[in-house]
């Protein structure tokens, strides 16, 4: 089969990287690994997760939370085998086609594109609202139309933290990343603590090992809605991967920094909802984490029974609150970064306009890249807001469903681009075969059982749709669903227009590692 051309950027700025003028070994493995991190927003993925993992699997949340955890480092040496072949920040989009073609690599692009851009919105409520709360201004954070206000604000202003270049931005993450970890632990150590000095809330417990015995989980149901959640907080570590033309050692760096990112989140989210569970109990009133008017934010809540409300604890009760408003202003950043550098590639591949792999002389970052999902996330986050605050909510529930898609698909590219050799060592054949794709297997699965039969559900969710032929589907699936269809109706829209690059049949694979 013929190779497909790539076509770049036409004069690189001074100091650019390949031929899309990024600004070449800007970042180290640290600045990788702090990306990685940062892009999953570790507290605010708690704060907004925890709740609905312990309400689907009770007792059983700290396993769910480690089981997600398998799936997750298995795509991840799908990403670093890849990017050790093929370093482009186009990553899934770049891979995928050249595994199965521009078709299927467009749509795994588009993956990417939807998932960020619906989490952006759910970002910068948060941020809007948390920002209220610290300054204790509570009567604007339960404002629709202040925290879209501010929400927006954030959006602009992590936008322009992006476009002005990739070093300001791996400096801000490790500052935030920093204050986030060390008051997570806090958190954990100052639970625990309490609960075995017998002065924790009412409903607490001590650690059991029944709560790491997956077979107590009631249903398969259950557990699948139990493990998209907990995958939807693990998910992001691909950002290391997605800035690979801009950091050192490009071939090997960004691998690294996936693999070590996932496994510190293991170790970040087992231990964090482990002491929640114990200290609050899964009780459905008061603190307890299944209370349904807290599943939005455990934390907060939390921070308050742990910490008290008076002097160092006040005080720490504020850091919580800003750790999460952080949290989530530095994933809004690191959100950016990833969709910015997939459009860039594909606008190089010629897959979109060639206007948005345009680069800044000065910054050596994408300009219409990053100030177009600047634009679309607000825009997207401003409908959503006006039209329902309950469909916002549901889009959050409906990442999981592309998330489960592009990660998939990596892991399928990379058994499939490296089928001839893997019988050449064992090595190959788990890290490049076996372990790809049986991530590629379980995320498969995952999308199918959630999206036709948990998130179908009229029941699942804050509300369903009544759909032709099918009747009245849930919310989330028909987000899910809908984000992919409508991608494959622009991918179809665009073939029309500008045919060249989908008509490009695109190598699979050499009779040797490629290099």
């Amino acid at each position: 089969m013929s190779s497909t051309s790539i076509s770049s950027p036409t004069d690189p700025p001074s100091g650019a990287s390949g031929g899309k003028g990024l600004k070449d070994g800007a970042l180290g493995l640290a600045s990788s690994v702090a990306i990685g991190l940062a892009s999953t927003a570790p507290a605010y993925s708690l704060a907004a997760t925890l709740g609905l993992v312990v309400a689907g699997v009770g007792l059983q949340s700290p396993i769910v939370m480690i089981l997600a955890f398998i799936p997750m480092l298995l795509i991840a040496y799908a990403y670093r085998e890849m990017n050790a072949a093929d370093p482009d920040c186009g990553t899934t989009f770049t891979w995928a086609a050249r595994a199965f073609g521009p078709r299927t690599g467009w749509m795994g692009g588009w993956g990417i594109i939807a998932a960020d851009v619906i989490v952006l919105a759910n970002l910068a409520q948060i941020a809007g609202q948390y920002g209220f709360e610290l300054i204790g201004a509570n009567g604007l954070a339960s404002s629709t139309l202040w925290t879209t206000t501010a929400g927006v604000v954030w959006i602009v202003l992590m936008t322009w933290l992006c476009y002005i270049g990739i070093e300001i931005s791996a400096a801000l993450q490790k500052v935030l990343l920093g204050i986030e970890v060390v008051m997570l632990a806090v958190l954990s150590v100052v639970a625990l603590a309490k609960v075995y000095t017998g002065h924790a809330a009412a409903g607490s417990a001590h650690i059991a090992l029944s709560w790491f015995n997956p077979l107590n989980i009631d249903s398969p149901s259950a557990f699948t809605k139990g493990i998209l959640a907990a995958i939807f907080i693990y998910w992001g570590w691909d950002t290391a991967v997605s800035v690979n033309e801009e950091t050192e050692s490009r071939a090997s760096t960004p691998g690294r920094a996936a693999v070590i990112s996932t496994v510190l989140l293991l170790v970040i989210y087992a231990v964090v909802s482990t002491s929640a569970q114990a200290f609050a109990g899964i009780g459905t009133s008061g603190t307890g984490l299944a209370n349904k008017a807290n599943a939005g934010d455990v934390l907060s809540g939390l921070g308050n029974e742990v910490f008290g409300s008076h002097g160092i604890g006040w005080f720490l009760s504020k850091l919580l609150i800003f750790m999460v408003l952080t949290s989530s202003a530095a994933s809004t950043q690191t959100s950016i970064l990833p969709t910015a550098r997939t459009t860039l590639s594909m606008a190089a591949h010629k897959a979109i306009p060639a206007r948005f792999a345009r680069i800044h002389a000065k910054y050596l970052t994408p300009t219409w890249s990053t100030v177009g999902m600047g634009v679309v996330s607000a825009v997207f986050y401003v409908v959503l807001s006006k039209v329902s605050t309950a469909v916002l909510t549901d889009s959050i529930g409906s990442i999981g469903l592309s998330i489960a898609f592009y990660y998939g698909l990596t892991g399928a590219a990379c058994v499939w681009y490296y089928r001839r050799v893997l019988t050449r060592s064992a090595r190959d054949l788990w890290f490049k075969g076996i372990l790809p794709g049986l991530g590629a297997l379980i995320l498969f699965g995952l999308f199918v059982y959630a999206a036709f039969f948990v998130y179908a559900d009229p029941g699942y969710g804050t509300g369903s749709v009544d759909l032709p032929l099918l009747g009245q589907v849930g919310r989330v699936s028909v987000i899910g669903i809908g984000s992919l269809l409508f991608g494959a109706l622009v991918m179809i829209g665009y073939s029309l227009v500008r045919p060249a690059y989908f008509a490009k049949r695109v190598i699979t694979v050499s009779a040797a590692e490629p290099s």
